[in-house]
């Protein structure tokens, strides 16, 4: 008999993600040759593209309520802010001038954001476990669109990151 997938919840979800980029980007340090340095920058990017979209298009409504409003309010600005560096990553070559400060500052970003979700004291994760919230049901959907983003990267379909121009 088939196994079923372990439902997540959505907070290991995200987890997950982080550590996926997080990985990506020790990775790309240690990685010797720019066309192989290009080609973990474009998993990073695409990895993030994703995440940010399950995040904006479920996690982030689905909590906003339960949530303290500037800590989401900054979660939003911080996203706004990578997708503009990771639009301009995947519009440009290693050899481009700025490009591994780009890399860099991308990486810094997603350390402080991941610090903010789910490190520091009050952070968005420990509010959501400390409300009466069903993160299973939450994690599924989120899952579930994680999955036909997936499907559209593997088709070279995958939308661009769209930035609101860092909220007015």
């Amino acid at each position: 008999m088939a196994k079923q997938p372990q439902s997540r919840d959505a907070l290991q979800l995200l987890a997950d993600d982080h550590r996926t980029v997080e990985a990506l980007f020790e990775k790309y340090e240690n990685a010797r040759s720019a066309s192989v340095q290009q080609k973990i920058v474009r998993q990073i990017c695409e990895e993030l593209t994703i995440h940010c979209l399950i995040e904006e298009q479920v996690f982030y409504p689905a909590v906003r309520s339960i949530v303290d409003d500037s800590m989401m309010d900054e979660a939003q600005v911080e996203h706004d802010s990578a997708k503009a560096l990771i639009l301009s990553l995947q519009q440009s070559e290693p050899s481009d001038q700025f490009y591994e400060a780009k890399v860099s500052v991308l990486k810094e970003q997603v350390e402080h954001h991941v610090y903010e979700e789910e490190r520091q004291r009050g952070s968005i994760f420990a509010q959501v476990r400390k409300a009466d919230f069903d993160l299973t049901v939450i994690g599924e959907e989120m899952a579930q669109l994680k999955q036909q983003l997936k499907d559209q990267a593997k088709s070279g379909a995958l939308p661009p990151p769209e930035t609101i121009a860092l909220r007015a």
